[in-house]
């Protein structure tokens, strides 16, 4: 027979998981269910790997101009778009209660997106410093992109874990079944 304090303590854990579920403000974070944070962090993700791909290219054709500052712009895109998935993402982290499990994968989440993104506008002050880039990516910026965008995938898994396993800011059964009705 379960006790008070574990009766207490499912009551306590079923009330975490439907706060984690729901938005601080469904204004601003997205409704309940659709949030926007995972929307947005496809403009950092693409852009930055859009710039590795610049970057390589650079190595590969006659008059790598192009492509290098490309590469740039792209690498500034990814920065300005994280800083706006960052801002509902922490709206995303004030719903997880904290002291759970899922709050600390948050935390790393955020760190690690954080480390991604001041990585990233060092590499664009670097590439930017001087007159510009000239011919192909220069190795130091190219290893920093490649180092940088294996850290994301490794903060992209977490957030992931987030969602997926432990259903931070994901509609509870209940409302995913009605997709599933005949």
């Amino acid at each position: 027979m379960a006790s008070d304090t574990d009766r207490h303590s499912d009551m306590q854990q079923a009330s975490d998981i439907q706060q984690a579920k729901r938005p601080v403000s469904a204004a601003l974070a997205g409704p309940y269910g659709h949030p926007f944070h995972p929307i947005l962090v496809t403009v950092p993700i693409g852009a930055w790997v859009a710039s590795l791909v610049f970057d390589l290219g650079s190595h590969a054709v006659d008059d790598p101009d192009f492509l290098a500052r490309g590469s740039v712009w792209l690498i500034g895109l990814g920065v300005l778009g994280a800083l706006a998935a960052a801002t509902l993402g922490f709206l995303d982290l004030f719903a997880i209660p904290t002291r759970t499990p899922a709050f600390r994968t948050a935390l790393v989440h955020m760190s690690l997106n954080l480390a991604v993104t001041v990585a990233y506008a060092l590499n664009f002050w670097w590439r930017e410093s001087g007159s510009g880039p000239h011919g192909s990516v220069p190795i130091g910026p190219l290893v920093l992109s490649i180092v940088t965008l294996a850290v994301l995938a490794v903060s992209g898994y977490l957030g992931g874990k987030l969602a997926y396993h432990y259903g931070v800011r994901v509609a509870d059964e209940a409302t995913q079944a009605a997709g599933f009705r005949h």
